[in-house]
């Protein structure tokens, strides 16, 4: 009876204590590491242009660059590689080979390329072929960089940012003055906007639409206020300016050493893991760095990259100590698959294709003339549809979407505005490539950008990715609120 007695008196004691007891607060973590992916044998081949152009050296490295967050129940990883594209088979191998490690869901990694052109090729075109000695390094880099992430989880602070450089940013596209639209390389002046037309000149009429001078970034600092890693993001295609015959990271890799430079001066970097800044690409399809209204005089080989970077980091950096860090924030994320029709030539356009192929005077025909009838007759094999991979992350109430394609700053800017999760940002060449994605309306246009070869998907993809992903980030939206 006695010891039934204690028993009872201790049960009431737990009863009566047990609402006094609060549970622990969830902790929210981050991790950031950087892998090197720089080529290992030389010569390599570049990408980004019509003609062949190999790499003899590294101006600078080329790397995979990850950041892990972690809610205490949900994990998401991100890693932007400096590529000019990746394809969605080497995305797909690197989350499988990441989730065995890590154990991050392979549909809680968002992966994308920054879209340098100084990089090798990581999947055979006709005018270049991928090194699989070289794609299986690239993996590999990704994958190391998403393990270091991991392994440096530690608690952590998080905020959103945004700072605006609108110097930066120029729609490329152009409406030039009646009579002056040069031939295109299918023998037409049908086109109604030039892509990079010639700088000051008097031909030029107005630029086709907007650009988007926000860079949004998150930034994440230990709790005793060291900083871990910035993520940012900006609708800027590259900027260039390196020698030839060597590879570089661009503007992206200048951003991320100009910020670690200036956060941390010479001498202060006294603790491991170190800072990790990246840079993702936003919709920048139609953007890129040149003033068309003024001509430009040539610069010094690095300059200007050096210079953007410089000036998009001095932004940052002037906002940052005005960010709100939170010392939680819950996450989520939501990906589907999308079918999407593949655009197909007619037979007037095989025709067309195949004499232009059998002139042997390729000074006969309009240039890249033979370059555009090769990608038609490629068009005629491909499947007709293709599935890409549509995906959205939820950290806190901001959004993140990501668009496997070269995408126009308008559809960010619509995301921007109609995203049920605010701020929004979009990260494009994510999880594959799917060439440009320019608007219905640019369709209407024409421009190097929906020719038949460098855009591949059907003139409503860019209308159907973006209601995708409304209903992807509202989904996540409903999920965060039946939660609390």
């Amino acid at each position: 009876m006695r010891a039934m007695a204690v028993k009872l008196c201790a049960l009431v004691v737990i009863l009566l204590v047990a609402p006094l007891v609060k549970a622990a607060d969830p902790i929210f973590r981050a991790g950031a590491a950087v892998a090197d992916i720089t080529p290992q044998k030389w010569p390599v081949e570049l990408i980004g242009s019509f003609e062949r152009r190999d790499a003899m050296r590294a101006w600078d490295p080329l790397s995979a660059r990850a950041l892990v967050l972690d809610d205490g129940q949900t994990q998401l990883g991100i890693v932007i590689v400096d590529s000019c594209f990746c394809p969605r088979s080497l995305f797909d191998e690197a989350k499988r080979r990441a989730q065995e490690i890590t154990g991050i869901k392979a549909d809680h990694l968002l992966m994308a390329a920054t879209h340098t052109h100084t990089a090798p090729p990581s999947k055979d075109r006709r005018d270049n072929k991928a090194d699989p000695d070289y794609v299986e390094h690239l993996t590999r880099g990704i994958v190391s960089a998403l393990q270091q992430a991991h392994a440096n989880l530690a608690p952590a602070h998080i905020a959103f940012g945004s700072a605006q450089v609108p110097e930066e940013v120029h729609n490329r596209r152009w409406y030039l003055q009646p009579g002056t639209m040069p031939v295109n390389p299918f023998g037409e002046t049908t086109d109604q906007v030039k892509m990079n037309p010639p700088r000051g000149s008097k031909i030029l009429d107005r630029p086709s639409g907007p650009t988007d001078p926000e860079v949004a970034f998150l930034s994440v600092k230990t709790p005793n206020g060291r900083p871990i890693a910035l993520l940012a993001n900006y609708s800027l295609h590259y900027v260039g300016g390196q020698p030839s015959a060597g590879v570089s990271a661009d503007y992206f890799g200048e951003f991320a050493k100009q910020l670690a430079a200036k956060l941390f001066p010479e001498g202060q970097v006294d603790a491991l893991p170190a800072f990790v800044g990246i840079m993702s690409n936003g919709t920048s399809g139609n953007i890129n760095n040149i003033n068309f209204r003024e001509p430009q005089p040539a610069k010094p080989p690095f300059q200007q990259m050096q210079f953007v970077a410089g000036r998009v980091a001095e932004r940052v950096l002037e906002k940052l100590p005005n960010v709100d860090y939170r010392p939680y924030m819950s996450l989520g994320a939501a990906q589907s698959e999308l079918t999407l029709k593949i655009r197909k030539p007619t037979e007037e356009q095989i025709a067309r294709a195949r004499r232009f192929l059998d002139e042997p005077d390729a000074k006969k025909l309009p240039p890249l003339a033979k370059s555009y009838a090769n990608r038609t007759l490629e068009l005629v094999d491909r499947p007709e549809t293709e599935t890409i991979v549509m995906q959205a992350l939820r950290i806190g109430e901001i959004g993140i979407t990501a668009i496997p394609c070269e995408t126009f700053v308008e559809t960010g800017l619509r995301l921007k505005q109609d995203s049920p999760l605010k701020p929004n940002f979009t990260i494009e060449l994510a999880n594959g490539h799917y060439g440009y994605l320019p608007t219905p309306d640019h369709h209407r246009l024409g421009g190097y950008e929906t020719w038949l070869g460098t855009n591949i998907l059907e003139v409503e993809a860019s209308d159907k990715i973006e209601a995708e992903l409304l209903k992807l980030l509202s989904e996540l939206k409903t999920r965060a609120s039946a939660a609390r």
